[in-house]
């Protein structure tokens, strides 16, 4: 089986490498990356592993988030060029956990042949007090919630994986899969997603920056199509995101009732995995999923002790 990735990036260098290592690790092939208009290290990074033979870097000079075009014509490669088996959708603050023992490969393995995608959970890691600049994010967010939503308060609706096709259209945000214009339905696949989407406020406010710039100047999408980004952007020349970004962090009082109810739960499995030198394969079936004891000291404005116990 061959296993190739897709990537849709822009300004990613806190989390970028992270993410390449540990899919590589998990059985992914090659990756093909799409940079749009980057201004930080990320060009630099892609261009690493393309020296490599691990990654093909695609420059995108368009400035109106057309996602799914851009994700189906690395979809289309994928299959086209480089006889993908199956191909990953992904983006940066996404990492993908096989559920059982094995690698990513050995969970699509055991899809049926009959089976053309695969539906895949998203579970949020959320901040959970002051971020810790100097922790890797993987370090410093180490908390899942279990009833995962999305900016809006929606619950957080999942990705999707599929197989090498060389007509394969793709979903704006990833989220479904079609060919010649009929939607492939999707089955589990034994796959969640670890999802870090708000790290540091700075890495947020720079992305709804851009991201909600760039939908608004899209004239080819329907105005409900991106209203997460849509929203935000909103806040954000209001000058609301700051307010919104500190509302999501929990309390100390609130995180405590999060953990009690099990909406919480302790995992530190890509801590762990990142931590390790060489970025050694994951098995599935850790023990990441069992409620922790105690929330240690989070709030709002901890600083040293607070970045202790949220890294735990």
């Amino acid at each position: 089986m061959k296993l190739v990735m897709t990537l849709l990036v822009r300004d990613e260098q806190d989390i970028l490498e992270a993410n390449i290592d540990f899919h590589l690790h998990q059985g992914v092939d090659f990756i093909i990356a799409t940079d749009n208009l980057s201004v930080d290290r990320t060009p630099a990074i892609l261009e690493r592993y393309q020296r490599m033979g691990k990654l093909l870097r695609i420059e995108e000079r368009s400035d109106d988030y057309s996602q799914h075009r851009w994700v189906t014509r690395m979809a289309r490669m994928a299959a086209v060029d480089h006889g993908a088996d199956w191909v990953i959708n992904n983006d940066a603050d996404e990492f993908w956990w096989p559920t059982q023992p094995g690698n990513l490969k050995d969970a699509l393995a055991r899809v049926a042949p009959e089976i053309g995608a695969v539906r895949v959970p998203r579970y949020n890691f959320p901040v959970t007090g002051q971020y810790p600049a100097h922790l890797p994010f993987h370090a410093a967010m180490t908390w899942r919630d279990t009833r995962s939503e999305n900016p809006l308060g929606r619950p957080l609706p999942p990705k999707a994986c599929h197989r090498g096709w060389a007509d394969v259209e793709v979903a704006q945000g990833n989220h479904g899969i079609s060919r010649q214009g009929q939607a492939i339905a999707a089955s589990d696949g034994g796959i969640d997603i670890l999802h870090f989407p708000m790290r540091s406020y700075a890495q947020f406010e720079n992305k709804i920056r851009l991201g909600g710039a760039a939908y608004a100047r899209n004239t080819e999408l329907s105005p409900g199509v991106g209203n997460t980004w849509r929203q935000l952007y909103a806040d954000w020349q209001a000058g609301k995101l700051l307010a919104y970004y500190e509302a999501k962090i929990p309390t100390q009082e609130q995180l405590h009732e999060r953990i009690a109810s099990g909406r919480y739960v302790r995992d530190d499995r890509l801590s762990e995995v990142l931590g390790t030198p060489g970025v050694a394969t994951v098995a599935g079936g850790c023990n990441a999923h069992q409620p922790a004891e105690e929330a240690g000291s989070a709030s709002r404005t901890g600083h040293s002790q607070e970045a202790k116990d949220s890294s735990r």
